[in-house]
């Protein structure tokens, strides 16, 4: 029996992010249509050193058919040991057959995927003519989150970078973002601005579209800073506890989660839910359901609108399956008997 394994390099090689971004799309429309299954999210807390594992599992059926499972790990202190804080492995398997396919550094397809999955919903929540996009988070997941919104939303002429604990890091990532985006990319942003924020409450107060890939605790953005007809890609909730936005966002706005039984135990949901401010029954429903038609999204130009992503294994397992066979067709990788 023979499988492939896949480095990061080997990663790098054989997925583009226009076909990872329409692979999102793809798993998120089998959702819809019940082709596929979320299975329950595990997670565990090194408490001793503020570090945590979760592995998040599912199948996608269709024309795909894989199930597996994704484990990652964030250990903040491997960066004084010039280890990386991020790592984790995507395991792959034929669901006709129940024979692995596949084994992946689980972290470059988590970014690739992950900034697909807000973009793919800000195209289809965003007002059509949005030109002003904030992305909240400056860390290693930024960059994806930029890329993919530039390439699914070309009307974006203007691009807001926040980091509101590191300022520096701020202007040095909006510095650098052009060059980064055709290095790692091959992506022009022609006349697109990649700015410094500055002071958050503006930034926010200018943008059509803002994403959120932060790691926090407590609402960073507020009610009063949001202008109507604004769209929130929330990407950064995903765990009990994690918060970015005001609460008092959700109880107006048309809400669509990624999946809702697990953005209400731990996305952007979770503590609105619990405080009473939105209920189970008022959110519009799912991505995948506006994706395939089911539902409309937008409704009204002014409608605040949030999209609650919460990370399936759905979207790790469609593009895994799209690097194992890109990677097969190429020559790429290691082959390996087990």
């Amino acid at each position: 029996m023979q499988i492939k394994i896949l480095g990061r390099g080997d990663l790098e090689q054989v997925l583009d992010l226009p076909g990872v971004i329409e692979g999102v799309r793809e798993a998120y429309r089998l959702k819809a249509a019940g082709e596929t299954a979320v299975w329950p999210l595990v997670a565990h807390h090194f408490e001793d050193r503020g570090a945590v594992m979760d592995i998040r599992s599912g199948a996608v059926m269709g024309r795909t058919q894989v199930h597996g499972l994704k484990m990652l790990n964030n250990f903040p202190g491997n960066r004084a040991q010039g280890l990386p804080p991020f790592s984790g492995m995507l395991m792959v398997f034929d669901s006709q057959t129940g024979l692995p396919l596949g084994v992946m550094d689980a972290a470059y397809v988590t970014c690739m995927r992950t900034g697909a999955a807000g973009a793919v919903a800000a195209a289809a929540l965003a007002r059509e003519d949005a030109d002003t996009l904030t992305v909240l988070g400056a860390g290693k997941q930024a960059l994806f989150q930029i890329a993919a919104a530039l390439t699914v939303l070309p009307g974006i002429r203007r691009v807001y970078v926040a980091d509101q604990l590191d300022k520096d890091n701020e202007r040095a990532f909006a510095a650098a973002c052009r060059d980064r985006l055709r290095g790692s990319f091959g992506l022009e942003a022609g006349d697109t601005a990649i700015l410094p924020a500055g002071e958050l409450s503006e930034a926010v107060g200018q943008s059509d579209i803002v994403i959120t890939v932060t790691p926090s605790r407590a609402p960073v953005i507020r009610r009063e800073w949001v202008r109507p007809g604004t769209h929130f890609s929330c990407i950064g909730a995903d765990m009990e506890g994690k918060e970015e936005l005001d609460p008092e966002l959700f109880r107006s706005a048309r809400v669509f989660a990624d999946d809702l039984d697990q953005c209400i135990r731990v996305g952007e949901l979770e503590l609105p839910v619990k405080q009473g401010v939105i209920a189970r029954e008022q959110v519009a429903g799912e991505i995948g359901q506006v994706l395939s038609g089911a539902l409309p999204g937008r409704t009204d130009r002014d409608q605040i609108t949030i999209f609650d992503a919460t990370g399936l294994a759905l979207l790790d397992l469609i593009t895994g399956k799209q690097a194992i066979d890109a990677a097969a067709a190429r020559g790429v990788g290691l082959t390996a008997d087990i």
